[in-house]
């Protein structure tokens, strides 16, 4: 079954996310203190762990955030999923807004080994239904039919 692998957040744009014990998820708003939160279309990130560990075997060492993502799953496969997708995160409900995103300036790890994860392997949601979230919860996927 696919899980959370870690939560992560920022208060300011542009600083690096780390990783917190827990966090609530709120209803058209996104994780409660992240900077990126709000009534907009990319209120939560995700990344897959399988996605972080490939760019670890090419020697980086990567924290939790290191990529601005706020959630990190692990056993699900986010590349196979579509916007109006829906995803069950312990109490939440996510719906997917976004595949990846264009990347303005090339961040530190672009730097260090020539590409970055987010532009390709991001997923972004909004927060249909709030809950708390924290490592170990369930992570559940409704494909939208078709």
């Amino acid at each position: 079954m696919a899980e959370i692998v870690a939560v992560c957040m920022s208060a300011h744009k542009g600083e690096a996310k780390k990783a917190v014990a827990e966090a609530e998820l709120r209803a058209a708003h996104g994780l409660v203190g992240d900077a990126h939160a709000g009534d907009w279309h990319r209120q939560v990130s995700l990344l897959a762990e399988e996605k972080i560990d490939e760019m670890r075997r090419l020697g980086l060492e990567l924290e939790p955030g290191a990529f601005g993502e706020n959630l990190i799953v692990r056993g699900a496969d986010l590349s196979g999923l579509r916007i109006g997708d829906r995803l069950r995160v312990g109490e939440a409900e996510l719906e997917v807004t976004q595949l990846g995103k264009e990347c303005h300036d090339h961040c530190a790890i672009f730097q260090q080994v020539g590409r970055c994860i987010m532009p390709t392997d991001g997923i972004f949601t909004r927060v249909l239904a709030g809950g708390r979230v924290q490592a170990g919860d369930p992570v559940e996927i409704e494909r939208l039919p078709g």
